[in-house]
Order: C-alpha cells, then sequence, then structure tokens
C-alpha cells in the first residue's frame, strides 16, 4: 500500500525526524489522521489520544506510558467508525529509524457510553498481538520492528472474532532496543468493536499501564550488543500472556507469536497435520525464519498471511 500524500506530508511534522510514533491508521479500508504533535492543540481532531512528543518513554514505568500522554482525550476527541470484529487495523509510523524490537498491540474496553471519559492510565488492558524476534539471534536477527519498517513503516493486526463488542481504546507499541533502557513509543485511538463474540479477557490477560511492564523485565533490560546476545536466539516479550491463550498468570513463551501482514492480499493454506497439535488460537505457527511448532490445536487451521506470518484461525 502506498502511502498517500497527506500521510507523507505528515512523516515530518514541524520539521522534527527523530524517533516517532504512530501517526495515521486505516481501520477495515478507511483511513484516518493521527494527531500531530508537533502542532497546537487548538483545533485538532482525531480518533487518536494527544502525545506531544516523537521522543521516547525510558521509564517502563512512567506515568505516560499507556498511550504516550497524561491519559487525557483531546478536547474535540473523535471515535473511529464502527469496525465489525475479525477486521484489521493498520498503524502507521513516520519515517522508523529503530529495527530492533517488538510491536504490541493492546485493546481496553471502555463503558457502553464510550471512551472519551476513559483515563487511560486507569484503563484495563489486554494484549491482542505481539510480535519480536523473528529469526536469527538477538544481536543480529529479524525483529518485528525491522518487519513493521519493510512493510512501509506500518503494522496490521486483526481484531480477534472473539472480542465482545463495544467501545475500545486500542494500543500500537514499540519498544526499542538499541539503547539502554529500553525506549517505548505508545500511541492509542479510540475505537468501536460490532459483532464480536463473548471471550472476555482473563483477569491474568489484564494490565494497567503503567503497572504493565517492569523495569527488571528481560524484555526490557536485553542487551542486544552483549556477549549473549551473539547466540541467543529468544526474547521474552513483555506484559501480560497473550488475549485467548490457555494457562495461568507465567510470562509469555520467549519466542514470537505474531508478525503483520506485508500487503492487503492474503492467501490461506491449511498445514497438513500428522500430530496432535500445540499451537493455541491466535498464535504463530509459520513463516520465514520462525522455528517454533507448526500444528494448530482443534478445530484451528494454520492460516498464512504472509511470507513472515502464518496464524491459527
Amino acid at each position: 500500500m502506498l502511502l498517500t500524500a497527506a500521510l507523507a506530508a505528515s512523516l515530518y511534522v514541524g520539521g522534527v525526524a527523530a524517533h516517532g510514533g504512530v501517526i495515521a491508521y486505516s481501520i477495515d479500508g478507511k483511513y484516518y489522521d493521527g494527531w500531530k504533535p508537533y502542532n497546537s492543540a487548538s483545533g485538532q481532531t482525531s480518533i487518536q489520544r494527544p502525545w506531544a512528543t516523537f521522543d521516547p518513554i525510558l521509564d517502563a514505568t512512567s506515568s505516560t506510558l499507556a498511550c504516550n500522554n497524561d491519559g487525557l482525550p483531546g478536547p474535540l476527541q473523535l471515535t473511529a467508525s464502527p469496525v465489525a470484529a475479525g477486521s484489521k487495523v493498520t498503524g502507521y509510523w513516520n519515517t522508523w529509524p529503530h529495527d530492533t524490537g517488538p510491536v504490541i498491540t493492546y485493546l481496553s474496553q471502555c463503558p457502553s457510553s464510550g471512551c472519551t471519559s476513559v483515563n487511560a492510565q486507569t484503563a484495563k488492558w489486554f494484549k491482542i498481538q505481539e510480535a519480536g524476534l523473528l529469526g536469527g539471534t538477538v544481536e543480529k536477527g529479524n525483529w518485528a520492528a525491522g518487519a513493521m519498517i519493510a512493510n512501509n513503516n506500518s503494522w496490521t493486526t486483526t481484531i480477534p472474532s472473539t472480542v465482545p463488542s463495544g467501545h475500545y481504546l486500542i494500543r500500537f507499541e514499540t519498544i526499542a532496543l538499541h539503547s539502554m533502557p529500553a525506549q517505548f513509543y505508545p500511541e492509542c485511538a479510540q475505537i468501536e468493536i460490532t459483532g464480536g463474540g463473548s471471550l472476555a479477557p482473563s483477569a491474568d490477560q489484564l494490565v494497567t499501564f503503567p503497572g504493565g511492564y517492569k523495569a527488571s523485565d528481560p524484555g526490557v533490560t536485553i542487551d542486544i550488543y552483549g556477549q549473549a546476545a551473539k547466540t541467543q536466539t529468544t526474547y521474552v516479550i513483555p506484559g501480560p500472556r497473550l488475549y485467548g491463550s490457555s494457562g495461568g498468570s507465567s510470562p509469555p513463551t520467549p519466542t514470537t507469536t505474531t508478525a503483520p501482514p506485508l500487503n492487503t492480499t492474503t492467501a490461506t493454506t491449511a498445514v497438513p497435520t500428522s500430530t496432535p497439535g500445540t499451537v493455541k488460537q491466535y498464535g504463530q505457527c509459520g513463516g520465514q525464519g520462525y522455528s517454533g511448532a507448526t500444528v494448530c490445536t482443534a478445530p484451528y487451521v494454520c492460516t498464512e498471511l504472509n511470507s513472515f506470518y502464518a496464524q491459527c484461525l
């Protein structure tokens, strides 16, 4: 998908090119401009929550970690048009310089009246997609952030069909690992999901920000230039276990679970099964550089979305 003129023009808002964040969205094919962080807030309208700077958050417990702001909506806050569960949501970044680190997507359900009254710092978030080290070693391997850059600085997530209908905040986040401490880049937008299911997130799948990460988390303290990184081929993605997964409140397995579609046309293939499946619904089951389990638990089928990623659907 080519960048629109409006999106391209917004890549260097206020002449600032360092670092960045999510600057636009495509929700079920409908385009939405994001907040302009270096412009005056006066008169700005967006589905995205306000944020002020492209600079990173350097503290895993920062009060701004929820949505890169004070948690409050804009004075003229909008909500995206209703979108069906199972639809795709794409976040677009400005020109992104950091190709090492995970990309994570969260949802937080709001009251039936909508999300505009919700302070993001007190919201309960659950993780619907995550991707970290896609293949190779920590030092020189392929990371989700690199796949995002290769995909026109964009990341696409699918709203799970099992998510209950309602108003939600959606939170895209990248964690850049090229420096220590790690750099956090979260942004949020307001959406409404229709035609959803009945699977609410479990208590151990819900977190608040701050609170969802610790400064001592392995996925935060990892040194991608250290001696261990030369041979290490796993990475523990921070945060709670993935929505829809089973098990207790144990940390995520140190492997990548998802990666973004690289185009708008997807092909579906069933991976032959000769042994009992082990990959749960929404888990990764294939893709370039992937070396984990490839057989889904019944009744799910390993569905190829692109050369980098196949998922149990």
